[in-house]
């Protein structure tokens, strides 16, 4: 099974992101505040339109609705609607998670020689070469993440399929710390069978 790292790719529209979820919770809070003075009585009604501006609000959109807007500002409602549709329609979607496999070259130390940079997709052909030679093996795949070593087996037959596993996950430890490569935990995972040999499923 695989179990590597996820991490999420930031966009650069986050700080809008950041600004609009302030302000939505400002909002809240002095709304909030409002009606918890409205439900204890330290405001009155009057009070409580001056500070919220609800009365004004309304009767906006009340006017708005009957029709009364003049053609100019109807105009700069719909362009700003549109606008603020469209800012926050991008904003949403570069802001919805992405994740992907936190994969990363390896860097060995090479004594006064400096470095030897291994990329992950060789230590994953190594581990399926190895693999590869087990007699019960018929295909097989790797996957190097940050903390472990998944290879994923297809194998020929169904008999003795415990040791086949083990000896495949002890093969590709001791091929890893054979070539210098970290010893990182071989988790090793039957996906199926081969469709070839399927009589030796009976």
């Amino acid at each position: 099974m695989l179990r590597q790292r996820l991490r999420t790719r930031t966009s650069p529209l986050a700080f809008i992101q950041r600004l609009l979820e302030l302000a939505l919770a400002l909002a809240l809070i002095w709304y909030g505040l409002i009606l918890a003075g409205l439900a204890l009585d330290v405001i009155g009604r009057a009070s409580a339109d001056t500070y919220s501006g609800y009365r004004t609000a309304y009767d906006f959109a009340a006017d708005l609705l009957a029709g009364r807007a003049s053609d100019s500002a109807r105009l700069i409602a719909g362009i700003a609607g549109l606008v603020a549709f469209l800012l926050l329609f991008t904003v949403a979607i570069k802001q919805l998670p992405r994740p992907y496999l936190a994969r990363h070259d390896l860097e060995l130390e090479a004594g006064d020689r400096g470095t030897v940079t291994v990329e992950p997709r060789a230590v994953e052909r190594l581990a399926e070469g190895i693999a590869l030679q087990h007699p019960a093996v018929a295909s097989a795949s790797g996957r190097f993440g940050t903390d472990d070593l998944a290879v994923l087996l297809e194998v020929r037959r169904a008999r003795d399929l415990p040791d086949t596993l083990r000896t495949v996950q002890r093969s590709v430890s001791n091929g890893l710390e054979r070539h210098g490569l970290p010893t990182v935990p071989v988790n090793v995972t039957l996906t199926g069978y081969d469709r070839s040999s399927k009589r030796e499923l009976n």
